[in-house]
């Protein structure tokens, strides 16, 4: 998903890039209303992890391989605009001391594993999360969809790119299979992932999982005590 220096055209690398400076900054301003004091240290920690994950690829179909993008992850756990935020961090990292994706294709990464990713992510995990029961392993399930839709959702906005600028010499329609076809793939690895770390913060502390602040305690409160029978009220003495 990293995209190299050269394959996309330096037009559309521009404009990815000028995409990625606005929605970031909207990102860090948003996230500067919103986080809370204990957030903090929850996003050094989702970044520190993506980073560390990302690092490590698994098999995929054809010889080819993948890893977790993170921002369906990092969105249920911080919120969508502080996660977006450390996928950003994470892929500059990357691109800075790894040569991990192209510095000229940065925006190109950015828009669409960092904004694509976290917030389409968000998206669908709201939606999942109307429709699946108000528990932790309801949370939990609605992030592996989150995370599994938003890894082809950042590989069509590439296709997109592609069919835009590309210069790679293939053809709109093969890239565009074996983008989609790989990534579905990809997408089913990253949300058995993100299912495991959602559930495991969830059992720790479900206060800090972004995604269920206020689902749990709602659903906790709506659920009925235990039944008790009250008879008849004692009688009053009147005395006169």
């Amino acid at each position: 998903m990293h995209i190299p220096d050269g394959f996309i055209d330096a037009p559309t690398s521009l404009a990815a890039g000028a995409v990625a400076v606005g929605g970031l900054a909207v990102c860090l301003h948003k996230s500067a209303e919103v986080m809370e004091e204990k957030q903090a240290p929850l996003a050094g920690l989702v970044a520190a992890f993506l980073f560390a994950v990302q690092m490590l690829n698994f098999p995929v179909a054809g010889g080819t391989s993948g890893h977790l993008l993170g921002g369906a992850l990092a969105a249920v756990l911080v919120g969508p605009y502080l996660g977006a935020l450390c996928v950003t961090v994470v892929l500059t990292v990357q691109a800075l001391l790894f040569a991990d994706g192209g510095l000229s294709a940065l925006g190109l990464n950015v828009v669409n594993m960092a904004l694509v990713g976290a917030f389409a992510g968000y998206g669908v995990f709201l939606l999942a999360r109307r429709y699946l029961p108000a528990t932790r392993s309801g949370i939990a399930a609605a992030s592996g969809v989150a995370a599994l839709l938003s890894v082809v959702l950042a590989s069509t906005a590439f296709t997109v790119e592609y069919a835009i600028g590309g210069t790679g010499g293939a053809s709109l329609g093969r890239v565009a299979g074996a983008m989609l076809g790989v990534h579905v793939l990809i997408g089913i690895g990253e949300a058995l992932i993100t299912t495991v770390a959602v559930s495991t913060v969830l059992a720790a502390r479900p206060d800090l999982v972004h995604g269920a602040v206020g689902r749990l305690a709602a659903a906790q409160a709506n659920r009925p005590g235990p039944s008790t029978t009250t008879g008849p009220e004692p009688a009053t003495a009147l005395g006169g």
